[in-house]
C-alpha cells in the first residue's frame, strides 16, 4: 500500500507522519503521534470516546481519515492543560467527581470545551443535548453536567 506523508498541526505543534490513506485520525494520533488521550470505543462514531477538536469543531476521530486533517488545526485532550495548570473543564471534572472509569472522559472534555467555546452562554437544555451525544456507562451524567456548568462559568470569566 502507498504511504502518504502528511503534516498535522496538533496542539500547536506540527508533526510529519507517513501513513496509509485509509488510516483514521484516531489511529494516527494514537499510533503515529503517541497521543493516546482519545480512546477507541465503538469505532462507528456513536460513543464519542474519540472526540477531538478540528478547526474548532468536535469531531469523532474514528470517522475521519488522517489525510483529511492535513492543514487543519487539531486539539486533543493532551493540549487542554497549560503546563501544570488544568483547563477549567478538567478542573471541574475532577472537583465534581465526573469521572469513574475515565474511558469516556477525554471525549466529554473535548466535546464540551468545543461547545462552550462556540456558545459560551449555553442554556441547560442545549447543554444536556450536547452531553447526550457522548456515551458514559458509569456516571449517570449528573456529575458530568454539574462539572460542565461550573467550567462554563469559569471559561466565561477567562480572557
Amino acid at each position: 500500500m502507498t504511504k502518504h506523508t502528511i503534516q498535522l498541526t496538533i496542539n500547536d505543534q506540527t508533526r510529519t507522519i507517513s501513513i496509509d490513506a485509509r488510516k483514521t485520525l484516531l489511529d494516527a494520533l494514537r499510533e503515529d503521534c503517541n497521543l493516546t488521550g482519545a480512546h477507541a470505543g465503538c469505532e462507528h462514531g456513536v460513543c464519542g470516546a474519540c472526540t477531538v477538536i478540528v478547526e474548532g469543531e468536535p469531531v469523532r476521530s474514528c470517522l475521519m481519515f488522517a489525510v483529511q486533517a492535513q492543514g487543519k488545526t487539531i486539539r486533543t485532550v493532551e493540549g487542554l492543560a497549560q503546563g501544570s495548570a488544568l483547563h477549567p473543564m478538567q478542573k471541574a471534572f475532577t472537583e465534581q467527581h465526573a469521572v469513574q472509569c475515565g474511558y469516556c472522559t477525554p471525549g466529554f472534555l473535548m466535546l464540551t470545551v468545543a461547545a462552550l467555546e462556540k456558545t459560551p452562554h449555553m442554556d441547560d437544555e442545549a447543554l444536556r443535548e450536547v452531553v447526550a451525544s457522548n456515551l458514559c456507562r458509569c456516571t449517570g451524567y449528573e456529575n458530568i453536567l454539574a462539572a460542565v456548568r461550573i467550567a462554563a462559568d469559569d471559561m466565561r470569566r477567562r480572557p
